[in-house]
């Protein structure tokens, strides 16, 4: 159910966009319940300039080494879900692939269930 968009500026080591969307996806099954195989993401590099963030919201001090993860998924998990996948997401990027846990920025769009279609034009989700 989870629709996932990695962003991120151009110029880090081929592959890093695979390796973010493998620790997102563990992170999502291990902290908010998603199911196995439910993996669908986009992942895209940008141009300096097409990435906008500002370096100090917050008093967070971000890099040009920001990476954007933003979640589209069902409603209904707890805070204290929400609050163990940031926390776990953060602490892996950073352990796997040394991203600054101050450039891991990760925004959840909830929505309800009927939103989804995942194919065949047939919303999966949506009672009959």
């Amino acid at each position: 159910m989870p629709l996932v968009r990695i962003s991120f500026l151009k110029g880090k080591p081929r592959g890093f966009g695979k390796d973010v969307a493998s620790v997102v996806y563990r992170t999502m099954v291990d902290t908010i319940n998603v199911p196995p195989k439910d993996n669908f993401q986009v992942i895209t590099e940008h141009e300096k300039g097409t990435l906008v963030y500002d370096p100090e919201y917050l008093d967070i001090p971000r890099t040009d080494g920001v990476v954007f993860v933003q979640i589209t998924l069902n409603e209904g998990r707890t805070v204290e879900l929400k609050k163990a996948f940031f926390t776990t997401v953060a602490q892996r990027l950073h352990e796997e692939l040394g991203v600054r846990l101050e450039d891991v920025f990760v925004n959840l769009v909830e929505v309800t269930r009927e939103n989804w279609s995942f194919g065949n034009g047939i919303a999966q989700y949506a009672g009959s």
